[in-house]
């Protein structure tokens, strides 16, 4: 399909590293203290917004780290949305406040994202040292009572998988219209703490088996998201239909896949058309086909996610300097 296509349907942006928890699931590698030295600043965030409408880019999610300790991240938001682009915004709700809410339901937001990773405060902080449980709670409420669509993330481990029911009963009763989960991603520190938060084989099926049963009973009352389950089924079905998506990076380096370590663009010295030419033909690489191969074969791949490669068509120089 990208191939018919003129740009993306979807751009995920991670507008940063910094954020206010250091969790141990993180795929990213956030924590506080951890901005990037090279992130885009004020002024080049609002000319990729810019970039993105001229575009016409229908879709974009803000993400991180953690989006609201961005300064300027909702003013951004107010220019994408503006210019009618839909918008998701990721957030671990520490942030989230009533002034903020309110200036996001002027927008066309397509949904805020929280993520529970447990339903009681001592399991919740374990994974999210540091996280207050209530007041994510809290932000789920606001963003509900602001007319604004709510979705809910679990990232299960084995510290939280026992409540991964109660967490699905709390989003519902919170009045989320989706709820998102598979198996663990073992991406950035969720891959260096591997030993500490992974499911065996028998705990993934008897997970896998649990959601099968909770789609089938919660019908039409919020959607349960979970396939595809692991990041294998997922690099297999991109393999097959290469989304269209860019996944943008702090510092404007576009990655192919979340799951692959390959940098395929740069959005600080190329137009959004030379991106999407250089991601379509990233696909169509033999070292994208190969990583997956290894992906798929051997998942400790994974752990290599985030030590990022340039493609010789990138515009980037070896030692990840730009060209």
């Amino acid at each position: 399909m990208i191939d018919r296509l003129g740009g993306p349907l979807f751009v995920s942006w991670q507008v940063t590293r910094a954020c206010d928890l250091a969790c141990l699931h993180c795929c990213t590698e956030s924590a506080p203290n951890r901005r990037l030295a090279d992130e885009l600043d004020g002024e080049e965030a609002f000319a990729f917004a810019d970039a993105l409408i001229r575009a016409d880019v229908p879709y974009v999610m803000l993400c991180g780290g953690e989006p609201l300790v961005v300064p300027h991240i909702v003013a951004v938001a107010e220019r994408l949305g503006a210019a009618g682009v839909q918008l998701k915004i990721e957030t671990n709700g520490q942030a989230l406040d009533a002034a903020t809410v309110a200036r996001l339901a002027r927008l066309p937001i397509r949904s805020i994202q929280v993520s529970l990773d447990g339903d009681s405060q001592a399991v919740y902080a374990r994974q999210r040292p540091g996280a207050d449980l209530a007041r994510a709670h809290a932000a789920c409420r606001m963003v509900r009572e602001a007319g604004l669509p709510l979705e809910i993330t679990f990232a299960p481990t084995r510290l939280n998988l026992a409540e991964a029911e109660a967490v699905i009963a709390r989003a519902r009763a919170l009045g989320a219209f989706r709820f998102n989960t598979g198996s663990p991603m073992r991406i950035g520190t969720a891959a260096k703490l591997w030993g500490r938060l992974s499911l065996d084989a028998d705990a993934l099926s008897a997970f896998r088996a649990f959601l099968d049963r909770r789609a089938a009973s919660l019908g039409d009352a919020m959607e349960l998201c979970y396939l595809p389950f692991s990041m294998e089924d997922g690099l297999s079905a991109c393999r097959a239909e290469p989304p269209a998506t860019l996944l943008v990076l702090p510092n404007g380096w576009v990655k192919v896949a979340a799951a692959l370590p390959y940098i395929c663009a740069d959005v600080r010295r190329q137009s959004l058309a030379e991106v999407w030419e250089r991601y379509r033909r990233a696909w169509r690489t033999e070292a994208v086909s190969a990583a997956i191969d290894r992906a798929i074969q051997d998942p400790t791949c994974h752990a290599d996610a985030n030590r990022w490669v340039a493609l010789p068509d990138a515009g980037i120089s070896p030692n990840g300097g730009r060209q």
